[in-house]
């Protein structure tokens, strides 16, 4: 959606200096829908906000600011999920999903690792003789 120029050149409201924020106020600070949210966090690893007691998502200052810094990269800079993720230096979801199979075949196969690990260390063990 295309934005005007004045509303693209929001000033920046300060939000309320608290310990923990729930996602909707956390949605009303950064200016997107808790859905959205709760999107971005499937995308972007390092979002994982704390749960409370009764199931509820809390937000810290530093997740805001980079909830934040998100938004304008999204929507202000134009970029993509994928550039946000190479522009926070943080990686694709192609590797770490990659890292994630990897664990899963080495957990299905534990006897194969197990003899893996027995054959470096017999290695090592010849080496330092």
């Amino acid at each position: 959606m295309y934005r005007s120029a004045p509303e693209r050149a929001k000033p920046y409201t300060p939000y309320p200096d608290k310990l923990f924020y729930k996602i909707g106020e956390v949605s009303k600070i950064v200016g997107v829908e808790p859905y959205v949210l709760r999107y971005w966090e499937t995308e972007f690893a390092f979002l994982k906000p704390r749960k409370n007691k009764s199931g509820q998502r809390v937000y810290i200052k530093r997740d805001v600011e980079v909830l934040l810094d998100i938004k304008r990269l999204l929507y202000q800079e134009r970029y993509t999920i994928e550039g946000v993720r190479k522009r926070l230096g943080l990686g694709s979801v192609d590797s770490k999903t990659k890292t994630e199979k990897k664990l899963r075949k080495t957990e299905a196969q534990p006897g194969q690792a197990l003899e893996h690990v027995k054959k470096r260390l017999r290695e090592i063990l010849s080496q330092l003789r």
